[in-house]
């Protein structure tokens, strides 16, 4: 009998039709359509973190937004220095005029200011020569100016100077035998002096027992009155000409009742539209020109604030997609490192541009008409947006290396920097009350917490270290070597030692990204996920070329909703 090979059960295949066949296909092709599924969302988010430049040659797509930006900035910083040559012109007439109502209404004013006030009187004699020389000049005011100046009405709808006083109640005090008697309450008595009044010969307005001042309950007397102007210099710049209402104040202050009284000058200067304006020329037309010069900037603004949210609308279907995509796999959610990925910090710095931007442009638009005329709110608007549009550039260097490095150290130090700042603050505040405290009575530069500040945050420059010690008033040793102790100990401990750390702080950064570039960041799950190798996917070893042509074909237009655009 031969020999018969053993033969080995052959696999069933299972039949066409029947339920194993079906469900064999079934989990094929759901496991087909996952692989794509991980496949597109592995494209989407290369694409995604692309430079401009790389995007173009992926799809050749051309970047649009970086095209807008440049001609933003171009517009932007056009249109910014256009508006502070005008508004340097409105600076300069407020200055100008300033001085101006110095010289004419302040008696002996020498053409500085002695301190925070204008001058000062020592004698009843002159305060009350001071007082009248004022309400002289007032009423003389259209044959002395040299400026086009004319009156203006107060809030009480009337032209001419509005005295008032204010003096405790009544009182009686004797220094050589030190005895007071007075009462604290304050009284305010005014009077209201027209053009009429001012012009009676002899003036009566002086007799009256409003001018009879009791200095030694007098608190302090306010001239106050209103003036107008119009500005005739822009002209020559082809623009409207600007009207101005000034609220002048002057201040006899003898509070302090030292045998000193500070004479203080304030003059509030408000535009106001024109009512009748009627000039020949091409200012009109130019004003025209620079009406639809801002109006293209609106334009461009628009245009970049609609793709900066669209391509944020985009990112966060795309991170959305990777959340859940990950959560389903790998059955864990995704780090916050990764997420923040997502949430491109340079698109929200060039939206709060483009909105500032907008806002300011109507508003100058409207003071360039001479519909409003509030001249600090669209400078506030401009210039800030112009700093973070030329901030914004930054992000374009930081697609090469060798710019990159202050993105990245910036990125990095700034969590240690702000939590040393916080500390380091705790140390300067404490030194600011001390001085304020201490050295105030005797260093002009400690008299308020405001200037203490300013005055420690210059010696941690080393500014004005010399002058900051010298001014120490010697009237007391005590303070006095505790104000050497103070300005020692502070100097040391800020320059020598919390500097420093400041300084060390950021040069770690800088020491950690060199490292990095040089030896690799580590990388996080978004980064290992970008990495894996597809065996339905090699262009990424081909040249630029072939994938350019391979994105371009696989791509369709049905798909663009998917990918948000860096």
């Amino acid at each position: 009998m031969a020999h018969q090979p053993y033969r080995f059960p052959q696999a069933r295949i299972p039949e066409r039709g029947s339920g194993v066949f079906r469900l064999t296909v079934r989990n094929a092709m759901a496991r087909h359509d996952s692989e794509m599924k991980e496949e597109c969302l592995r494209e989407d988010l290369k694409f995604y973190f692309m430079s401009p430049c790389e995007k173009y040659r992926a799809r050749c797509q051309i970047p649009w937004k970086l095209g807008l930006q440049i001609l933003k900035i171009v517009m932007v910083t056009t249109q910014l220095v256009r508006f502070g040559l005008s508004n340097q012109l409105v600076v300069a007439f407020k200055e100008d005029n300033t001085v101006a109502f110095k010289h004419l209404f302040l008696k002996g004013y020498s053409g500085t200011d002695e301190d925070d006030y204008s001058c000062s009187v020592y004698t009843q004699e002159d305060a009350y020569e001071s007082i009248f020389f004022a309400i002289n000049q007032y009423h003389q005011l259209k044959d002395i100016t040299l400026g086009t100046l004319g009156y203006g009405e107060n809030e009480d709808n009337r032209i001419g100077l509005k005295v008032c006083k204010q003096h405790y109640k009544k009182g009686t005090m004797f220094p050589s035998n030190e005895t007071l008697n007075i009462d604290n309450d304050i009284e305010l008595d005014c009077v209201h002096l027209d053009l009429q009044d001012l012009s009676k010969d002899p003036p009566d307005w002086k007799n009256s027992s409003f001018f009879r001042l009791e200095f030694y309950r007098l608190l302090q007397v306010e001239i106050s009155f209103h003036l107008k102007g119009i500005d005739l210099q822009t002209i020559h710049s082809r623009e409207l000409p600007d009207c101005y209402v000034f609220q002048n104040t002057i201040i006899f202050d003898n509070k302090a009742h030292s045998g000193k009284i500070k004479i203080y000058f304030d003059s509030d200067a408000k535009i106001e539209e024109c009512k009748d304006l009627n000039i020949f020329g091409s200012t009109q037309k130019n004003t025209q020109y620079v009406l639809v010069f801002d109006a293209f900037v609106i334009v461009i603004c628009l245009a970049s604030l609609i793709l900066c949210t669209r391509s944020i609308v985009l990112a966060l279907r795309l991170w959305k997609r990777f959340l859940n995509f990950f959560l389903e796999k790998y059955k864990r959610p995704v780090c916050d490192t990764d997420q923040w990925k997502f949430i491109n910090g340079w698109y929200v710095l060039v939206i709060i541009s483009d909105l500032m931007t907008i806002i300011g442009s109507i508003l100058k638009m409207e003071i360039k008409a001479k519909n409003l005329t509030n001249y600090d709110l669209c400078s506030i608007l401009l210039g800030t947006s112009t700093l973070l549009v030329w901030v914004g550039v930054i992000r374009y260097l930081g697609y090469f290396q060798a710019y990159n490095v202050l993105i990245l150290t910036m990125q990095a130090s700034l969590p240690k920097v702000l939590r040393f700042c916080a500390c380091a603050g705790m140390i300067y505040l404490g030194y600011t009350f001390c001085g304020w405290i201490v050295l105030g009575p005797y260093h002009d530069k400690f008299e308020n917490l405001n200037t203490v500040a300013e005055c420690l945050f210059s010696l941690v420059n080393g500014d004005d270290m010399f002058a900051t010690f010298a001014q120490i008033q010697q009237k007391s040793i005590l303070v006095w070597l505790f104000s050497r102790l103070y300005l020692y100990s502070f100097i040391s401990l800020f320059i020598y030692m919390i500097l420093s750390l400041f300084i060390a702080l950021i040069t770690d950064s800088y020491d950690t990204i060199k490292k990095f570039q040089q030896n690799g960041f580590p990388e996080t799950d978004l980064q290992e996920f970008l990495k894996e190798c597809s065996s339905k996917e090699e262009y990424q070893k081909e040249s630029s070329a072939f994938l350019s042509c391979i994105c371009c074909r696989r791509r369709k237009r049905s798909d663009d909703h998917l990918i948000p655009i860096n």
